[in-house]
């Protein structure tokens, strides 16, 4: 009698914890310790989940089939079991196709990436090589739209550039000359040109000024400052024609003396044709873009500002300026790269969310009698933060529980008292 039943007990036991019998051989045949190098990744990459899913689904099954006899609908409660099995077989079945997907996601995607990339380049390579010419446009546009005659502005720099360089050339030799008596020494020319350069430039633009304020004065009829900018401008003339266009006109000598014999010109002629060169070209310059820029140059040399653009309009076009083609495609491939990296991430983490919400399904069955995850899950949003998984929880809990009956009260009857039609309302809240 004592072996049978110890024998009766060896089978109860070994029903109830059956999983012991296989749950270590599982579990080290998946984590494959002593495996190759790519045989145990792919064990445990494929198998170590779903197995670890499985031992605990049995577990929890066995805590289920026990809690059975004390349970209320236990018909839904067996079928809700093994619907949670149904749904662990699908999530693992869902899991080995979901990182063949990842797989083929993550190339595609490393592959659009890399082709994303080659085009950037070469979209950044056409930009720094057209840049230039983008500069050249915008800079034209702004020139041409603005209300600042800029190109008068440089046509004056440029005009006052090359007379500095002229007169440099031509006055080189005298400086040269006026030096070496002063310190006794021979001078290297490089040393006296830069200065000597710089020096003309402001001389140059110095003249026009002087000739821009003249004209202003002359226009408001000022005499007081008509007389007094003329001085300025008769020693201006005087400096310029005697040590700079005389230079240049002497320069001309041996050209005139080809075509005359005994050719002389005197200090008068030379003087008198210096005066007409200098009054030719600043006529010449003037009217023709130093009276439109020299007020802008003035302007901004004394900081009053000029007015680049009109009121109340935008510029045209930016000097260093970006293509809108490139702009809008790296827009459009920045929104893809967000998009594709969603897409892949969602290809990582769905397919192992499957299987672990299918385990603690069990667990939820075996605590409320309730799924806590409806599965399977068809993109990232189905897997929804705790608070919302435990309201839901709650209202299912609340929405399945059982019905409690309550035995009604006996009633008490008496020979003498009439036969009442109404229910006593003591008995009014009895639950039948």
């Amino acid at each position: 009698m004592n072996s049978e039943s110890s024998v009766i007990l060896k089978i109860v036991f070994s029903v109830l914890f059956f999983p012991l019998f296989f749950q270590e051989s599982f579990v080290y045949f998946a984590w494959a310790a002593t495996d190759q190098f790519w045989i145990q990744s792919a064990k445990r990459v494929f198998l170590l989940l779903p197995v670890m899913a499985i031992i605990l689904g049995c577990w929890a099954s066995i805590a289920c089939l026990l809690t059975v006899v004390i349970r209320q609908n236990r018909r839904e409660f067996l079928t809700s079991l093994i619907i949670t099995w149904w749904d662990l077989g699908k999530s693992i079945v869902m899991f080995w196709g979901g990182i063949i997907k990842f797989a083929f996601t993550f190339v595609v995607a490393t592959l659009e990436f890399a082709k994303i990339t080659a085009m950037a380049l070469w979209s950044l390579v056409q930009e720094i090589l057209f840049t230039p010419f983008r500069m050249f446009k915008s800079m034209s546009q702004n020139i041409l739209s603005s209300p600042v005659p800029w190109l008068a502005v440089f046509m004056t720099i440029f005009w006052c550039l090359v007379e500095a360089t002229i007169f440099t050339y031509v006055m080189t030799p005298l400086v040269l000359d006026v030096f070496s008596n002063i310190t006794g020494e021979q001078l290297q020319l490089n040393v006296v040109r830069v200065p000597l350069f710089t020096f003309l430039f402001f001389i140059v633009l110095g003249s026009y000024a002087v000739l821009s304020n003249l004209l202003d004065s002359v226009k408001q009829k000022n005499i007081q400052s008509i007389i007094g900018i003329g001085a300025i401008e008769a020693v201006v003339l005087f400096v310029e024609v005697l040590f700079l266009y005389r230079e240049f006109v002497d320069s001309l000598v041996p050209w005139f003396a080809q075509y005359s014999e005994s050719f002389e010109l005197g200090i008068f002629g030379t003087l008198a044709i210096s005066c007409f060169v200098w009054f030719g070209i600043r006529s010449l310059t003037w009217f023709l873009f130093a009276s439109h820029g020299t007020p802008t140059i003035l302007h901004l040399i004394q900081g009053k500002g000029v007015v680049v653009f009109r009121q109340g309009e935008a510029p045209r076009s930016r000097l260093l300026s970006v293509a809108p083609e490139f702009v809008n495609r790296i827009k459009d491939e920045t929104e893809w790269m967000q998009a594709k990296g969603e897409q892949v991430l969602v290809a990582l983490m769905l397919p192992p969310l499957q299987v672990v919400a299918a385990a603690l399904n069990f667990c939820t069955l075996l605590l409320n009698s309730n799924h806590l995850f409806e599965l399977p899950f068809k993109s990232m949003s189905a897997v929804t933060d705790t608070k919302t998984l435990l309201g839901n929880s709650v209202k299912k809990k609340q929405s399945g529980a059982p019905v409690q009956h309550q035995p009604a009260a006996p009633v008490q009857h008496q020979p003498t008292a009439p036969v009442q039609t109404e229910q006593p309302k003591e008995y009014d809240n009895v639950q039948i």
